[in-house]
């Protein structure tokens, strides 16, 4: 199965009329947020798959236009927040946002997240006892805490990301958020067997 992972940057490789012809074998698509609902809207409608995604800190909820304010949620792509999903076999379950350094959309601090987190602990279990597993794909826009982070508040992991790989062992989890620049930038760790992908510009994942 192959899985497209996207965040962070539009993209002309991607965001081009030759993406069905190149990409033809994705069976779903992931973004981690900070993307604009028209990316996701033609990367869905173009590759005619499935696309979950979850918001960063810098994604909008309102739009405005000549004729008014307007959602700025991504149509005909779903919404993975705070939802556990199972799709062809994989379940996948997502986190928005960012931690908490401003008056802004999508941010939250580390209790916040732990709360939404516990607030899915019951779906999980029930996966546990009925497949045998928790979930496979975790999808956030911000990384576990001392895993692809900066020291800085707004690019700081989440503390709960790490005790959530303990505790619930998925065989992914799949973030952005932290931009990568230039070949020695790590993307890819592996802790406790969970692999942890920065997904910033665009990966392709098989399973």
């Amino acid at each position: 199965m192959k899985i497209l992972l996207i965040s962070d940057q539009v993209l002309e490789h991607i965001y081009n009329n030759s993406l069905s012809e190149r990409m033809s074998d994705i069976d779903f698509i992931i973004s981690c947020g900070d993307l604009p609902s028209y990316y996701l809207e033609f990367i869905v409608s173009t590759l005619n798959k499935p696309l979950f995604y979850v918001m960063g800190n810098h994604n909008k909820t309102i739009i405005y236009t000549e004729k008014g304010a307007k959602s700025d949620l991504p149509e005909g792509c779903i919404n993975l927040d705070q939802k556990i999903i199972e799709y062809k076999g994989v379940i996948l379950m997502g986190l928005e946002g960012s931690m908490k350094y401003c008056e802004g959309n999508y941010q939250y601090t580390d209790a916040q997240m732990c709360w939404k987190i516990n607030r899915l602990r019951p779906g999980l279990i029930i996966n546990r006892i009925f497949k045998k597993r928790y979930l496979d794909i975790l999808v956030t826009h911000a990384p576990p805490f001392k895993i692809h982070d900066q020291e800085d508040l707004c690019h700081r992991g989440f503390k709960c990301f790490t005790g959530f790989i303990k505790e619930f062992r998925p065989r992914y989890l799949v973030h952005g958020h932290i931009h990568i620049y230039g070949p020695n930038n790590n993307w890819l760790t592996v802790v406790n067997n969970t692999t942890v992908i920065n997904a910033y510009r665009y990966r392709i994942l098989e399973i």
